[in-house]
């Protein structure tokens, strides 16, 4: 769950400014939180706390209505409906909050229908509902060592269809200008860009570099990759000097639970 919100800070000064370039300097006073971290603390948050994962959606989106670059249309309009419901989307923001399922279960089965579960109330797309599962699967596996790195592209093949293009169609893709809105797009690019990186800094740069969807893509990259890599300290604390004392509280209730986890084998 950290992961996802480092790769979001990071990639958010570069998703509706200019591109990228190698070598960029990891943080700056240009980056900001975006919904993608607000919406992760909110599905923490449900799950350590015993709320509905709506009831916490609802709550921490309308505490925190202008992140940085605000949400997306039709989520936006279902935060502040009367009566929010399902809309069919298979936007990336099902698979962009799912991390902490994927640390917070420890039975695939229920990691599945969780990750089912806190995509359906706004994204309730076959394909928005495979995306959120994908990332919390992977993170499962990858976490538990059930599957290694070299097996990834096999797994998430055989149990979500998905196909991982290479990074150099990613990047030319970015390159043109294409923005990655939809878990059929963002899921995989994000898992390649992983696959090709060699430590959890590197797998961030890699997702930012690829462009369009810089936050999104380096959330989901970075929820990944903190399944397999250590985190190193400068980069969460730096993270963590963006983010509000009761998001605070949430990641650190968080990490305390996985750390028991770790500590019990």
């Amino acid at each position: 769950m950290l992961g996802a919100i480092i790769g979001d800070i990071a990639g958010s000064r570069f998703e509706f400014d200019e591109p990228p370039r190698k070598g960029f300097k990891f943080f700056s006073t240009d980056c900001g939180y975006t919904d993608d971290t607000v919406c992760t603390v909110a599905i923490a948050d449900a799950i350590i706390n015993g709320k509905s994962y709506k009831e916490s959606l609802l709550k921490w989106c309308r505490k925190y209505p202008t992140p940085k670059g605000g949400y997306g249309n039709r989520f936006n309009q279902w935060i502040h409906s009367d009566d929010p419901q399902p809309n069919d989307s298979c936007g990336n923001g099902a698979a962009m909050r799912a991390s902490a399922v994927g640390w917070l279960f420890d039975d695939y089965h229920t990691i599945l229908e969780e990750a089912k579960k806190s995509a359906e109330i706004s994204h309730n797309n076959p394909e928005g509902i495979k995306g959120a599962q994908c990332i919390a699967a992977l993170i499962y596996w990858l976490r538990t060592c059930r599957i290694g790195k070299e097996d990834v592209e096999k797994s998430v093949m055989k149990a979500f269809e998905y196909e991982i293009p290479p990074l150099d169609v990613i990047n030319t893709i970015g390159a043109s200008g294409h923005f990655d809105a939809i878990c059929q797009e963002t899921v995989p690019w994000a898992i390649r860009c992983f696959l090709e990186a060699d430590s959890f800094e590197d797998t961030i740069r890699l997702a930012i570099m690829a462009d369009g969807d810089t936050d999104t893509k380096a959330n989901i990259a970075g929820a990944i990759a903190e399944a397999y890599y250590d985190i190193p300290d400068n980069i969460t604390d730096a993270a963590l000097e963006y983010l509000p004392k009761d998001m605070l509280g949430i990641i650190s209730d968080v990490c305390s639970i996985i750390k028991e986890k770790i500590n019990k084998g």
